[in-house]
């Protein structure tokens, strides 16, 4: 089933695993085996409702990252539904992570730039980089980001669903609003310090004003093609050949309703990968599961393989694989995080 080249690196440029632990009682990032470390009083456990038994199993930890063969993984703390407290609630999840990465430093590490990425995977660590979902953790300042990219954060989703601050989301699409003055800032500021900025969940309208504001490349860590299902997650072909034009990459999501409305499919999963690579380019194609936020579609991290293998057997080549499975994601975090 494992037909990954032998030398490449595998990214997954988004999974929600962080809130999802703590809401399975603070599950041990090294699997439901070992020590759990519950924050019952941290901001996300006291928001969140508590996942019980009857919960599906986490889908993406350490036994399942080594058992997939991913090198490198976005860990995002999604602020949405914090309301009101979006700041504390990122905090809360970062910490709690931080603390966890600790607790396995034999196994993962905190990734801020590439150097670190390869270090990790040299010593044999998963590299884990830090993301926030949903610039409203901002509270409208600036300096919250420098201090997030302090912390250690590298990667800004502009927005949710809903209108933010900053932007329009992709349900408020009909208002045609797009970046704010405010987000035109933002977009500036990720630039200047080297963060990666997402147009995931951003309106049509914010993704062109995103395109033109922005001196990097634009990434979107779990998006699919509007041409082969209609949803507003989903990217254009105009939009892809646009972000492509960036330098940038969009990690291809296993968000069942955005691969297929009714009867999602690996085969319609693998069409999307196929279909971003023939109108934006081999270069802009990377994997973003949302696994633990939606991206259900495989059932965990374990069958990451079978992406390549159905690819494979698609013929596309080692090389082609390669730039799917990581490199893009690599060249894009080393242009802007350094």
């Amino acid at each position: 089933m494992n037909a990954r080249p032998a030398r490449s690196m595998v990214v997954d440029s988004h999974n929600d695993t962080i809130v999802g632990l703590l809401r399975r009682g603070g599950e041990s990032l090294a699997g439901p085996d070992a020590p759990a470390r519950p924050n019952p009083e941290g901001a996300i456990a006291f928001t969140r409702s508590p996942l019980d038994s009857t919960a599906p199993p986490i889908q993406l930890n350490l036994p399942k990252l080594r058992a997939a063969g991913i090198d490198v993984a976005y860990f995002a703390v999604d602020v949405t539904r914090a309301r009101n407290n979006h700041l504390s609630y990122a905090l809360d999840g970062i910490g709690w992570f931080l603390e966890e990465v600790a607790a396995h430093s034999d196994q993962i590490a905190i990734a801020t730039n590439i150097g670190e990425i390869h270090r990790a995977n040299t010593d044999g660590k998963i590299a884990a980089v830090l993301a926030v979902e949903n610039s409203e953790v901002l509270e409208r300042s600036l300096s919250v980001l420098s201090a997030l990219y302090r912390l250690g954060v590298r990667s800004l989703t502009l927005t949710w669903s809903y209108r933010t601050w900053a932007a329009d989301g992709e349900q408020a699409s009909h208002s045609g609003g797009g970046l704010t003055d405010f987000g035109r800032d933002l977009v500036a500021k990720l630039n200047e310090l080297g963060m990666l900025v997402d147009i995931s969940h951003i309106s049509d309208a914010g993704f062109w004003d995103v395109i033109e504001a922005s001196s990097g490349p634009v990434i979107g860590t779990h998006n699919c093609c509007r041409a082969l299902c209609e949803h507003g997650r989903n990217l254009t072909d105009d939009q892809i050949r646009a972000l492509a034009a960036t330098g940038g990459v969009v990690g291809v999501t296993f968000v069942e309703p955005f691969v297929h409305p009714t009867a999602p499919t690996l085969d319609l999963l693998l069409d999307h990968i196929q279909h971003l690579a023939d109108i934006g380019g081999i270069d802009c194609v990377g994997l973003g599961s949302d696994f633990d936020g939606g991206g259900e579609l495989l059932p965990d991290a374990t069958h990451f393989p079978r992406i390549a293998a159905g690819l494979s057997e698609r013929g596309w080549s080692d090389g082609d694989l390669e730039n799917l499975l990581g490199l893009n994601h690599l060249r894009v975090f080393a242009a802007v995080c350094g």
